[in-house]
């Protein structure tokens, strides 16, 4: 026998059977809400079709009951899972972090929930990832590889579990993906220091064997090449000198451009034909590191040298001295990989692979200026 109080204005419905509580089901919310059960289920997955007053109805009568939706049932019943698997090269950096929050709002507005893990720039632990979250039978999996032959993507996706490529250039005929132009943006950072009339760059890149290093490397040459060459050896001869950091991090970037700086390998922020008059860095973590390093020698930014990020994360701005940035869109960036990955899941949706690129930008703040004659 099931009993239950009635009445929305009441503090709580509690459901029994024999006396026993009872785990309320759809059914019961329905039945308090006075609607059918395919409205509550419209409620519980954010469609748009269900009218205001009728949703906060259904919404009243989850709470009351303190109903909580089974998502193991519904994924037996549907074949999906809710949740999507999401690997990242970094949980601690600040451009995937950025990137996951656009991810969650587009799987939030389907009802899907995720699970987020870092790799560590390790292949090993890629594929680790990979076939956990294909043995969890997760809905899809979202995916900054490491493993450029993305072998074990392909062996997930071959078990018919969508992959989507995020911030990767990659363009595989069976897996979408979303990336930025990284060398375009490294290109856009180098020219915006050569317009200020600097001619030696220190360029602090991330570790050789990562792909985004790869590709900033060689948007910086490309724009000291074609620079070289529009100039025909009319203005002085650009010198670049490259540092491959042991990770994208502020503290690999102080600890290194410190210890050049006391064992006087690197002449930085000092009147000498040796010395860079401008830095370019790799990511904005990198950035905030050396700029710890210049200042705690006394090194002035920008007086002294020039220093542009990249990615223009939120603590970008809120530096000692604002920082000249290239501009990912991270969140965007994040909610477009999210919406390829549902997509390919909707039976109205077409289902072609789709690989889409952002253009960065330059964003000028306090740490770029043009050189001065102390320089």
């Amino acid at each position: 026998m099931t009993s239950k109080s009635t009445g929305l204005n009441d503090e709580r419905t509690v459901l029994t059977v024999n006396g026993l509580p009872k785990r309320p089901r759809v059914k019961d919310v329905a039945e308090l809400a006075g609607v059918s059960v395919g409205t509550v289920s419209n409620v519980l997955n954010s469609r748009s079709s269900v009218r205001p007053e009728v949703r906060n109805s259904v919404e009243a009568a989850i709470t009351e009951l303190g109903f909580v939706r089974n998502t193991a049932a519904q994924a037996l019943r549907t074949g999906l899972s809710p949740f999507v698997g999401v690997a990242v090269l970094d949980l601690t950096n600040p451009f995937f972090m950025e990137a996951a929050a656009g991810m969650e709002e587009r799987l939030n507005n389907e009802g899907c929930l995720m699970a987020l893990a870092s790799t560590n720039s390790e292949a090993d632990n890629e594929a680790h990832l990979l076939r956990s979250f294909a043995a969890q039978r997760v809905r899809g999996v979202l995916l900054t590889p490491t493993d450029s032959s993305l072998t074990t993507a392909h062996e997930i996706v071959r078990q018919g579990i969508p992959v989507v490529l995020f911030d990767s250039p990659a363009t595989p005929p069976n897996m979408s993906s979303v990336s930025v132009n990284d060398q375009k943006g490294a290109e856009l950072a180098i020219e915006h220091l050569l317009s200020l009339g600097h001619r030696r760059i220190l360029f602090l890149n991330g570790p050789s064997h990562v792909r985004q290093a790869q590709d900033r490397h060689l948007g910086v040459n490309r724009a000291i090449k074609l620079a070289s060459q529009n100039w025909q050896h009319t203005i002085s001869p650009i010198e670049l000198t490259e540092i491959s950091l042991a990770s994208f991090t502020a503290n690999a970037a102080r600890s290194e451009l410190q210890e050049l700086i006391v064992g006087s390998k690197l002449q930085v922020g000092r009147p000498t034909q040796l010395a860079p008059t401008a830095i370019f860095c790799a990511n904005d973590l990198i950035a905030i590191g050396a700029m710890t390093a210049l200042q705690a020698s006394g090194i002035r930014i920008p007086e002294d040298v020039s220093l542009v990020g990249f990615d223009d994360i939120s603590l970008a701005q809120q530096t000692s001295v604002s920082l000249t940035t290239v501009r990912q869109p991270m969140k965007e960036l994040g909610w477009a990989a999210a919406d390829l990955l549902l997509n390919s899941q909707n039976p109205s949706a077409p289902k072609n692979i789709e690989h889409k690129s952002f253009t960065p930008e330059v964003i000028v703040r306090d740490s770029t200026a043009e050189v001065s004659d102390s320089q």
